[in-house]
């Protein structure tokens, strides 16, 4: 049986306007699947559907298919999309609505069940993550366009591939492959250099975006079409597969993924072939977003130039102090970003940033009250004084957690283009989350030489959030820096490097096949990137953070 071709057209909500077109006619591809949704996504969706009832879906999303629904139909490619966020059946209809327009016949279906908003009182979305068994329903009955509410973003991919090779439930190593090939493609452009460590080693200006060819055992091929820009390699899929993942067991509603047994080889150019993919039942419960308001966030940034940088710092701090003290807001954060350097040639480099951040329930207590006091300032504090914009009212910020919830809980329905109402059972066998052993380390280097250097000269990272927690995948790019960097950084050396972990818990997961380390930080993005609680807020940074510090390093590497 041929291979299944699955590309993907967004990462997210604001993606490339035009890469919808440019999968459909670049080359050869089945099915093209839209990632759409992400924790804050579905923040930014709830408050649209405050103010209106019938939103609550990725608006850009019907304004792209106007413009390619035809094309779609003419080459027989099929369009999953999780772009119906809080209101998939609305998008469903917009879509239906629009082929009727264009006079396209195209089946559109909708998969429906992931809302849990009302079992939370209080929320303003909490969201089961769904697997793809809906839209392989929707898909075995004949839809063109499937649209999702909260799925897995592996889902998009795992759907389609059970619909076409007729997996079942059951077949876990199958769908754990699909998995990863699905992880791995739905960040769109991060799989063919973007947002890569090793970027200058290819043209990433404007990346193409990525395919799988999935085979019927699960294996498959990562690549792009041709003449797109950027590359695919070993490096490129190892990085994005490290995104946003813990351990080794690797949990979704479907199958848990075992990360320990991917393979990955080159396949020639801008070919990377994924095999040895293990798969267990899923776990017996599913993972769900809850999202609320946390409450009301303003910041005031105060630029700070030349001299006495610290003193003057000092004397905004004091002079707030009176303000802060009249209402204290529920909590209060200064930061002094020395961006500053002696004797600059530059007004901007010469000048550092003091930056006050503050949160309350009540809009009052961090609004006008506030910025009045630091408008106050202008004539009356340090030389030189200015802010980088002029500070306004507090604005409402979100909080996320995750809940898990029985399989049982969820009504998990694929509602079809000809309005019938298929049930998706939970799977039969599921299977709790154990924690993997430890695998054995490599024999490490004989001793040598070592010189003082960036660790980035000899691996790679990247990272990202998952809720409150942040995780660094870092991976060697040779067996020889694998034996030094398993045994060199460890879980004490990466708090030594990366001070702000040094006070929370800190996990390291090692995953030899890709010869890569996982570290996984607990609080350090507070209640998620709406809370916006650090510098990062989504620690996208945070691995290059990590790259730039400097460790003994053998001279054999560098």
């Amino acid at each position: 049986m041929n291979p299944l071709r699955i590309g993907n057209f967004s990462g997210f909500y604001g993606d490339r306007a035009d890469a919808l077109r440019e999968m459909l006619t670049g080359g050869e591809v089945d099915v093209l699947t839209g990632d759409y949704l992400a924790e804050l996504t579905m923040l930014i969706l709830g408050r649209d559907r405050l103010k209106d009832p019938a939103a609550g879906y990725a608006r850009t999303f019907p304004r792209r298919l106007e413009d390619c629904l035809g094309l779609a139909h003419e080459r027989g490619v099929r369009i999953v999309t999780n772009a119906g966020g809080l209101n998939p059946a609305g998008l469903a209809d917009r879509i239906r609505e629009l082929a009727d327009r264009l006079g396209i016949p195209a089946r559109v279906a909708h998969v429906e069940g992931d809302d849990l908003t009302a079992a939370h009182p209080g929320a303003l979305a909490a969201h089961a993550y769904l697997g793809g068994f809906g839209i392989a329903a929707c898909l075995r009955a004949g839809a063109d366009v499937v649209v999702t509410g909260r799925v897995t973003d592996a889902a998009l991919v795992t759907g389609p591939a059970a619909a076409h090779f007729g997996w079942g439930p059951a077949d876990h190593d199958r769908l754990a492959g699909a998995v990863v090939a699905g992880h791995v493609l739905e960040c769109g452009t991060q799989a063919t250099g973007g947002n890569y460590a090793f970027f200058a080693e290819g043209d990433v200006r404007r990346p193409g975006f990525p395919l799988a060819e999935i085979h019927a055992d699960g294996t498959s091929v990562i690549t792009k079409h041709p003449g797109t820009g950027g590359f695919v390699d070993v490096g490129t899929v190892t990085a994005q597969l490290l995104y946003e993942t813990g351990g080794a067991r690797y949990a979704g509603p479907d199958v848990t993924a075992r990360l320990d047994t991917v393979r990955l080889s080159q396949d020639g150019p801008d070919r990377v072939r994924i095999e040895g993919v293990r798969g267990e039942a899923p776990p017996p419960t599913l993972k769900a977003g809850v999202n609320r308001l946390g409450g009301f966030r303003n910041e005031v940034v105060f630029v700070l130039t030349g001299l006495d940088i610290e003193a003057k710092a000092a004397l905004v701090r004091e002079q707030f102090a009176d303000a802060l003290a009249k209402s204290p807001p529920r909590e209060v954060r200064w930061e002094l970003v020395r961006t500053d350097r002696a004797d600059a040639d530059t007004e901007e480099t010469a000048s550092a940033l003091l930056r006050l951040v503050v949160r309350d329930p009540d809009q009052r207590v961090v609004g006008r009250a506030l910025s009045g006091a630091a408008v106050e300032l202008a004539l009356g504090s340090y030389p030189g004084f200015h802010v980088l914009s002029p500070p306004g009212n507090g604005a409402p910020y979100g909080v996320f957690e995750d809940v898990y919830v029985p399989h049982g809980d969820v009504d998990h329905r694929a509602v079809l283009h000809d309005g019938r109402r298929v049930p998706v059972p939970p799977p039969q066998d599921t299977r709790p989350l154990d924690a993997v052993v430890p695998p054995p380390l490599p024999e490490p280097l004989p001793p040598g030489p070592t010189r003082r250097a960036p660790l980035g000269l000899v691996a790679g990272a990247r990272s990202g959030d998952k809720g409150g927690n942040a995780n660094v995948g870092v991976w060697a790019r040779s067996d020889e820096a694998w034996r030094w960097l398993a045994r060199a950084l460890t879980t004490d050396a990466f708090r030594r490097l990366l001070p702000e972990t040094r006070d929370l818990p800190v996990t390291r997961h090692v995953l030899p096949n890709l010869r890569a380390l996982n570290f996984v930080v607990e609080g350090v993005l507070g209640a998620g990137v709406a809370a916006q609680a650090r510098f990062d807020p989504q620690a996208k940074a945070l691995g290059e953070w990590l790259r730039s510090r400097h460790l003994d390093i053998p001279e054999t590497l560098l």
